[in-house]
């Protein structure tokens, strides 16, 4: 494909994705435009993660629904109100005593793994630090168990540090990037496969974690409303306060693109390029493979961890039941694939496109629904089912994977394919 002919489907895409969305302001109104265009810029920052994981370095995160929810949890707990019931009570010291023990234990599995006598007995070396960590988790959960209750039981929950909310999406960042660290660590010296089981389970003991841990996050009952780093709309009202909410993520976007954009016109995005495409050779030229790999995927998982952040904030509400793996996986891997992975602006594209295709397909099948009652009693007498509103709602799961068949079949590259610059 030549410039000028790639430059025009540039031009009609961008088009088409602004009709898409000037249409659902027209229909919709300018309140519920701005929420979703606020969404869609949330969802953009964490598929731009997915495309550098992905497009850039070829590494499958089957997992994203997990960085999400982590640093959803990081942010709450870092910018939420404080709890000052939590902290009058002795609780308050007890829970520290128990994270102490924890960390005490942490330090002895690193001591183990690091002792010099243990170097050369790996397999000793390793029994002992399952050992230890055992010992260390019964340990921790004992020390824990009354704790937690007894939090639960005089303050509900341990509450927040009341920290500015820009503060809380950072460490939603960074906590999401440590996590990257320790599952990269581990797996991208194996085949990749292994990459995506790991994600995958990591994401569901976090899901369980943060859904069972009541002392900690409310567990099902949820926590709200969480603070905006605006004006929320009952300060300002909705089309301001979202107004507002999209500007500040939309400033995010455009530094992470430019950033995304020079990073992969740099050495450093072609030899990550290299290393996807033949790793054999790379390996050969004397690139740390993994070590490459292991920097892409924790920059990957830091974008997620702030799209995500940002995303719980703008809802307002942290509900530890409400990360669904169809929302915050798979939806955010058709957009990376419609748009076209290893193309950030393909990305932006694909994520509204699929968004819009995702908010819109619930009314639009009402709509068609609405019209098969009204024809089918008219013409055949035909009583329609009472369930159709909610058969409308699974339609957005049935649009979305027909739309992915699509691309896949006619645009197996996504609609604004990697640009592959030959010299």
């Amino acid at each position: 494909m030549n410039l000028n002919s790639n430059n025009k489907r540039e031009f009609i895409l961008v088009g088409l994705a602004s009709a898409l969305v000037a249409l659902v302001f027209l229909k919709l109104g300018t309140a519920f435009g701005l929420r979703m265009l606020a969404e869609i810029a949330c969802f953009t920052i964490i598929a731009l993660g997915l495309t550098i994981q992905w497009g850039y370095a070829g590494l499958f995160n089957a997992g994203i629904m997990g960085f999400i929810a982590l640093s959803a949890f990081v942010s709450m707990l870092v910018s939420y109100p404080v709890n000052e019931a939590f902290w009058a009570s002795g609780d308050a010291s007890s829970l520290a005593g128990v994270f102490a023990r924890l960390g005490i234990g942490i330090g002895i599995i690193w001591g183990i793994n690091k002792l010099p006598a243990l170097q050369p007995r790996t397999k000793l070396r390793r029994l002992l630090v399952l050992i230890a960590i055992a010992i260390t988790y019964l340990v921790f959960m004992q020390s824990l168990a009354p704790v937690a209750s007894s939090i639960e039981k005089t303050a509900g929950f341990i509450g927040g540090f009341g920290l500015p909310v820009w503060l809380g999406w950072a460490a939603g960042g960074v906590v999401a990037g440590v996590l990257a660290w320790f599952v990269g660590h581990i797996c991208l010296g194996l085949r990749s496969d292994y990459l995506a089981i790991a994600t995958l389970g990591i994401a569901e003991i976090i899901k369980a974690i943060l859904k069972n841990a009541d002392w900690l996050t409310r567990g099902t009952l949820t926590v709200s409303p969480l603070p905006w780093p605006v004006p929320t709309p009952g300060e300002i009202g909705f089309i301001a306060s979202r107004a507002m909410y999209l500007a500040v993520t939309a400033v995010l976007i455009a530094v992470i693109f430019w950033l995304l954009q020079r990073a992969y016109s740099a050495p450093w995005g072609r030899m990550i390029r290299a290393i996807r495409d033949n790793e054999l050779s790379s390996s050969a030229m004397g690139k740390d493979v993994n070590g490459r790999r292991l920097e892409v995927f924790i920059i990957g998982s830091v974008l997620m961890g702030i799209g995500g952040a940002a995303l719980v904030t703008f809802n307002s509400i942290f509900d530890p039941s409400g990360f669904l793996p169809l929302h915050h996986t798979f939806l955010i891997w058709v957009m990376v694939i419609l748009g076209g992975a290893g193309n950030n602006l393909g990305t932006l594209i694909g994520t509204v496109i699929v968004y819009v295709v995702w908010v819109m397909s619930e009314p639009a099948t009402l709509a068609i629904f609405d019209g098969i009652k009204y024809l089918g009693l008219e013409w055949f007498d035909w009583q329609a089912p009472t369930d159709f509103d909610s058969r409308a709602l699974q339609m957005r799961v049935f649009v979305i994977g027909l739309t992915i068949t699509l691309v896949l079949r006619f645009a197996p590259k996504g609609l604004l394919p990697e640009k592959i610059r030959e010299h």
